[in-house]
C-alpha cells in the first residue's frame, strides 16, 4: 500500500532527525505521490549529501528533488587556494590513488575535479573524500577513467556485472537490464528502493572496463 503524502513527509523528517550526520532542523520536506523535495540550509556539503542519502533510505520514496543550500559558518570558511592544496595532499597521501592524476579547480568553495584514474572506484573515492572537507560547498566530478586494453570486450563487462548483481543477496537483479558500449554502462529496468539502486551502481563501478554509468533504473 502506497503511503500518503503526509505519512511519507513524516517518515522522511523522522529519518533526518534520527540520522546523526544531519544537524539542526532547517530542512523542509514536501511529498507528492512518492516524490519528495528537500529544501533548507545546511552548514557543509557533507551534510547536504547526508540529507539526500537519509531521504533515499525511507521506504516509499521514489524520486528526489534537492534544493538545499550550503551556507558555511564563518569559522569553517576556507580560501579556494587552501581547499585546492588540501585536495592535492589528499591525493598524494592516499595509497590507492598513487597513479591518479587529479586536478581541482575551486571557486567560492565549489570544486570541479578533472584528470584521470585507472579504476572507476578511485573516481568515487576522490569525490567522497573531497565532499567531506571543510569549506567545500559544491562538487562536480569530471574525472575520467583511463582506457582499458582492447581485449576487455563489452560482452565480458556485461557478463561480469550480471554475475555480480545476481551474487548480491541485497539486490533483486531479475528486472535489471545491462548494456555496454565503449566502457559506458547503461542500466535499465526497475529497482525496489534507492539503497538497492546505490548497491547496483557500486557493483558496476567495481567492474573492470567500466568508465561511465548511465543509470536509467526506476525506483518503485
Amino acid at each position: 500500500m502506497m503511503k500518503s503524502d503526509q505519512e511519507l513527509q513524516a517518515d522522511v523528517l523522522a529519518e533526518l532527525k534520527w540520522d546523526p550526520r544531519v544537524h539542526g532542523n532547517a530542512i523542509g520536506v514536501i511529498a507528492k505521490d512518492g516524490a519528495i523535495t528537500l529544501t533548507g540550509v545546511v552548514e557543509s556539503y557533507a551534510e547536504k549529501i547526508a540529507v539526500e542519502r537519509a531521504a533515499k533510505h525511507v521506504k516509499g520514496v521514489r524520486a528526489i528533488a534537492e534544493e538545499i543550500e550550503v551556507k558555511l559558518p564563518d569559522e569553517m570558511s576556507s580560501s579556494d587556494e587552501g581547499i585546492a592544496e588540501r585536495i592535492a595532499r589528499l591525493v598524494g597521501w592516499t595509497s590507492t590513488l598513487r597513479n591518479a592524476k587529479v586536478l581541482a579547480e575551486v571557486r567560492k568553495g565549489c570544486v570541479t575535479l578533472t584528470g584521470e584514474v585507472d579504476h572507476p572506484y578511485e573516481k568515487q573515492i576522490v569525490a567522497q573524500r573531497v565532499g567531506e572537507m571543510d569549506g567545500v560547498t559544491g562538487l562536480t566530478n569530471d574525472i575520467k577513467v583511463r582506457a582499458w586494453p582492447s581485449e576487455v570486450h563489452a560482452r565480458d563487462v556485461v557478463r561480469q556485472i550480471t554475475r555480480a548483481l545476481h551474487r548480491h543477496a541485497s539486490i533483486e537483479a531479475s528486472n535489471i537490464h545491462v548494456s555496454v558500449a565503449d566502457g559506458k554502462v547503461k542500466l535499465e529496468g526497475t529497482i525496489p528502493t534507492f539503497p538497492e539502486r546505490e548497491l547496483v551502481e557500486e557493483a558496476v563501478w567495481a567492474t573492470a572496463g567500466v568508465k561511465e554509468i548511465d543509470d536509467d533504473l526506476r525506483v518503485g
